[in-house]
């Protein structure tokens, strides 16, 4: 039998429109990469930094515990916002938390929105002073226990959302949140500092 010829043909032409399709992926992918570029280097200039809330400070003003089972309290909380990016300013909204002890909620603190200025800082300070809070007895016991090891301690929980813009890139919008112990000495009421802040230590 004869060898078989191989015949080379010039095959079908590549529709135009396929071409199309291939050069608009290509400046896609092109766009895609030149913005990822872009966004990273405005990153690395521009550094921006999460706006932040922290407890500065607190005071025990007034404790009072009957043996009716029966506590009157009056604390003060000092925290600040903060904003250290230095070319943008930053609004908080939404602004909300809840003081409480003993899973009792004494009282809400709330703030209306409000903007911090480019690499600054604004300190809040709630008076918080409670009506008469009746306890259960499981609760009464755990304050006779602080006066007694002179250590009581109030809960301090919420959040507010900021927004700031990032040069180029836009509007970035976050929450922060604050989770806080306050533990203070009854004898002085003198607050007993731990670090407490949204922001990462």
């Amino acid at each position: 039998m004869p060898p078989r010829k191989l015949v080379v043909g010039s095959g079908q032409k590549t529709h135009p429109l396929v071409w199309c399709a291939a050069i608009i992926c290509v400046f896609i992918a092109l766009a895609v990469i030149i913005t990822g570029v872009c966004v990273f280097v405005g990153y690395l200039v521009i550094h921006p930094r999460v706006p932040a809330l922290t407890v500065t400070d607190a005071h025990l003003d007034k404790l009072d515990f009957s043996q009716a089972g029966v506590m009157d309290v009056q604390l003060t909380v000092f925290i600040r916002a903060e904003n250290h990016n230095a070319k943008a300013h930053a609004s908080f909204s939404h602004t909300s938390f809840i003081l409480g002890f003993h899973d009792i909620e004494i009282a809400k603190l709330v703030a209306y929105p409000f903007d911090v200025s480019k690499n600054s800082s604004i300190d809040f300070n709630y008076v918080v002073q409670s009506s008469s809070i009746p306890l259960q007895p499981r609760d009464s016991d755990y304050v006779d226990r602080s006066l007694k090891e002179d250590k009581i301690r109030f809960d301090l929980k919420g959040s507010s959302r900021t927004q700031w813009r990032v040069g180029l890139l836009g509007s970035v919008k976050a929450w922060c949140h604050l989770n806080c112990e306050l533990k203070f000495h009854p004898s002085n009421s003198s607050y007993i500092y731990s670090y407490c802040s949204s922001k990462s230590k």
